[in-house]
């Protein structure tokens, strides 16, 4: 990985909406050249997806995100992958970690209501046949994601001096 490449991919992560000749601006380097980089990283799939972070809060659409730890037993040969791509491929996952600790993976998921997450965590995740426990954790409110603030503070943002 080049020093160019790492300076595109810090300034794509800030926003992905950069296109190659501002991104060529603000390295100094010619646009063909960012092009290049850029296209060898998404070939290399180090760039995989570019994204849209939305603060659901503020869309008149209901989604539930829940965060389950998941305690499994390890497959022989193949360790936690094996049991980790059985559960990253059903649609409702949006996220699979391996995890240090007292679980093994954390699970995001995501659903329409507590109810269907529920569903899913007793009809299809705890139901394979190496988890051993889980634990759900439902999320109430998103202040930060990827680095972005949602909810900003409102009012004097100035720091109280008293004598």
């Amino acid at each position: 990985m080049t020093e160019l490449q790492l300076m595109i991919l810090e300034l794509l992560k800030e926003d992905s909406r950069r296109d190659a000749a501002l991104l060529a601006t603000m390295l100094d380097e010619s646009e063909e050249t960012v092009r290049a980089a850029i296209r060898e990283m998404e070939e290399s799939n180090v760039i995989v997806k570019y994204a849209t972070v939305v603060n659901w809060s503020k869309v008149d659409q209901e989604k539930v995100t829940a965060l389950i730890e998941v305690q499994i037993t390890p497959e022989r040969g193949h360790g936690f992958d094996a049991i980790a791509e059985r559960i990253y491929l059903y649609p409702e996952v949006k996220s699979v970690y391996l995890m240090s600790g007292a679980y093994d993976l954390q699970v995001e998921i995501e659903g329409k209501s507590l109810r269907e997450i529920a569903s899913f965590v007793s009809n299809k995740l705890s139901t394979l046949e190496r988890v051993l426990s889980t634990k759900t954790f439902f999320i109430l409110k998103k202040y930060k994601q990827d680095g972005i603030i949602f909810e900003g503070r409102e009012g004097d943002h100035r720091m109280v001096v008293s004598p």
